[in-house]
């Protein structure tokens, strides 16, 4: 811990430019919002003078960053106490280690204080995941699991069916039969990015379900096992061979963009993807969409839990004004509020019972709501992982170290797929890094 402060420290001094917490704004105090800019994000900061209109004397300001960077920086605020931000957006991967660490402010005191919020609303695995010994330090914007978009025209045009439960095995096949070098539409897409939160989130799922581990349960690194080989193998040949061009740069936003312009066959990623597939603002395969759960091996389910959401930094100097944004932004009515201003299809899935009661949503997401529901109750690591393991999480290993170790780990996965390195030297390399994250732990076990 002691190392990752100092290494927060050096990237905090990368956080400037942001006007400070609390700073106060022409006519009132003004909120400074660390958001990521994923396309729910984006409708909510253009929203904002709702919220503004009906809280007089609150003003916004949305630092909206990239995933990696707006990780980087919201991380190193937040553990250096340094108060740049009254709201961050973090994830279940972070809220409960950092509600551990002291480092954020406790939400079930505001949310009780709130009339109608009912936090009883939220999805119990999405809530669980963002709790702290059964107290709540995050509060959900959007959830999901994942799972596979296919195109069924394409399908249906090479006489192929896409089962109920697809194997890792039949998707490869598929996506061998559909990729069309000719009309640059690829078999499938998926990220190679690097970043811990970007390849290695659907790379991890693979290599679950292919029965592989980061750690054993006595924390001996596993990254050269035969099941991790044989998945990194998997994934990287997959992508090389029936991918996207350009693989080793794309994220969730590069395939999002690709397959909804016409150019993949299928694509394997967050449930949440369906705010791109299904806009017909930007979409051209609206209503030619199927969806399937997250391809397996060996296990039940495959499935990753991930949400996005927002918390209150510890020394953040107003929390009540910081707790209204977050509970506007988070409540029942802001879901209709999406629906009504920009389609039903843009509403943020995953974290509220009652948005999948509302007719109009119900309506617009019938091909998508319940494989988005079934994915997120079927995401533990009892129906997705194939022996057990001593960190939590699915798709990241749940410990401070990870969001180095998961970076390193996904540069040397991207450069297996650019093909300036072999898998196995990626996993030699890769190995090296994870034993020594393994061997502290088991320091501290002795």
């Amino acid at each position: 811990m002691r190392k990752l402060l100092c290494l927060l420290a050096v990237t905090a001094l990368f956080v400037t430019g942001c006007a400070g917490a609390g700073s106060l704004g022409n006519g009132g105090r003004t909120l400074v919002v660390a958001i990521v800019s994923n396309a729910q994000m984006k409708d909510a900061i253009s929203l904002k003078g709702e919220f503004e209109k009906n809280n007089p004397g609150i003003n916004l300001k949305f630092v909206s960053l990239p995933e990696n960077e707006a990780r980087a920086k919201i991380t190193a605020s937040t553990a250096t106490q340094g108060g740049e931000f009254d709201v961050v957006m973090i994830s279940n991967y972070e809220a409960p280690q950092w509600a551990a660490n002291g480092w954020l402010e406790n939400l079930e005191p505001h949310m009780k204080a709130t009339p109608g919020y009912d936090e009883g609303d939220f999805i119990p695995s999405i809530r669980e995941s963002l709790s702290y010994q059964n107290q709540m330090y995050a509060v959900p914007f959007y959830g999901e699991s994942s799972f596979v978009v296919y195109r069924k025209d394409l399908f249906q045009q090479a006489g192929l069916t896409m089962p109920a439960h697809p194997t890792w095995d039949q998707i490869a096949d598929y996506a061998a039969k559909l990729d069309n070098k000719q009309t640059g539409v690829s078999g499938i897409c998926l990220r190679g990015k690097p970043g811990w939160g970007e390849s290695l989130a659907p790379f991890t799922t693979v290599a679950n379900t292919f029965g592989a581990q980061w750690f054993d349960k006595d924390w001996n690194a596993k990254l050269t096992s035969p099941e991790f080989t044989k998945a990194a193998n998997f994934y990287v040949n997959l992508v090389r061979d029936h991918g996207e061009v350009g693989a080793s740069s794309a994220g969730f936003t590069e395939c999002g963009t690709r397959y909804a312009q016409g150019n993949a066959a299928m694509w394997y990623d967050a449930t949440s993807m369906t705010g791109t597939t299904e806009d017909p603002s930007t979409s051209l395969v609206v209503g030619k969409n199927g969806y399937a759960p997250a391809p397996v091996d060996k296990t039940q389910a495959s499935g990753w839990l991930y949400t996005w959401s927002l918390a209150i930094p510890k020394v953040a100097k107003d929390k009540d004004d910081a707790w209204k944004f977050m509970a506007w932004m988070t409540d029942k009515e802001y879901a209709k509020k999406v629906g009504e201003t920009y389609g039903w299809n843009r509403v943020p899935p995953g974290t509220r019972k009652s948005t999948y009661e509302i007719p109009q949503y119900k309506d617009a997401a019938k091909a998508y709501a319940q494989p988005t529901l079934d994915g997120i109750a079927n995401a533990n690591q009892q129906k997705t992982m194939v022996n057990p393991v001593p960190y939590p999480g699915i798709q990241f290993v749940g410990i401070p170290e990870f969001q180095d170790l998961g970076t390193r780990v996904s540069q040397q996965l991207s450069a297996a797929i650019a093909g300036q390195t072999s898998v196995a030297d990626a996993l030699a390399q890769s190995q090296k890094y994870a034993e020594t994250v393994g061997k502290s732990y088991q320091e501290v076990a002795r």
